[in-house]
């Protein structure tokens, strides 16, 4: 009998160190981030490295943590294209996103498509990633204010209101640091270089590791 004690402790113990295992096992896998946007996520032509996936990953890591950052951006894309292409990307990915950085409403803007059309758009998106268990982080973007004060105030206003409408986080300026800086920009004056890009990490890392804190 006593013998028989023994072995159940053991294997009692044996099936606490497992389950201990498999919790820190599931914890300690590397996170996925979706940078999903348009030619401002696409790295518009930079060389290779130089984009906001690879930069943003690159920081991450240098913070110690476990991350892999996955470029999901398309030059040209409006908010309607973006959307057209999120359950084929989800489908694609080997891992699921724990956190998607949504970057799109600039080429709405630029072709003076309704922001009401690029609102629902982004609402659609962020509800498509909550459904799949990601935590989303909206970007925002500033409207050309030859676009008139009425168009201005509407588009500049979808993001925080999208974001407050389904919980989720926002970065209120995607190109905050950079829009009309000289030195970090490309020829066209709209795109970031290297450096650009390099800043715009640096001013969003910190509500991207916000994020990935609560990831369960």
């Amino acid at each position: 009998m006593p013998k028989l004690g023994i072995h159940k402790s053991l294997y009692q113990m044996a099936l606490l160190f497992g389950a201990l295992f498999m919790s820190q096992a599931a914890v300690a896998r590397p996170l996925v981030v979706l940078a999903y946007g348009d030619s401002l996520t696409a790295g518009y032509q930079l060389p290779p490295g130089q984009g906001f996936a690879p930069q943003l990953e690159k920081a991450l890591k240098a913070k110690g943590r476990d991350v892999t950052v996955v470029g999901a951006g398309v030059s040209g894309d409006t908010s309607t294209q973006g959307r057209a292409r999120v359950n084929w990307v989800l489908a694609g990915m080997k891992q699921k996103p724990d956190l998607v950085v949504l970057e799109l409403g600039a080429n709405d803007m630029l072709r003076g498509q309704p922001p009401k059309t690029a609102r629902e758009n982004l609402d659609a998106m962020v509800k498509t990633f909550k459904s799949k268990g990601a935590r989303v982080l909206v970007a925002g973007m500033r409207a050309n204010p030859t676009l008139g004060k009425a168009y201005v105030t509407e588009f500049e206003g979808m993001f925080p209101a999208v974001a407050k409408a389904n919980g989720v986080a926002l970065y209120p300026f995607f190109l905050d640091g950079v829009a009309a800086q000289p030195g970090l920009q490309l020829a066209d004056g709209m795109h970031p270089n290297g450096k650009g890009v390099q800043v715009m990490v640096k001013r969003i890392l910190p509500a991207v590791e916000q994020e990935l804190a609560k990831v369960k």
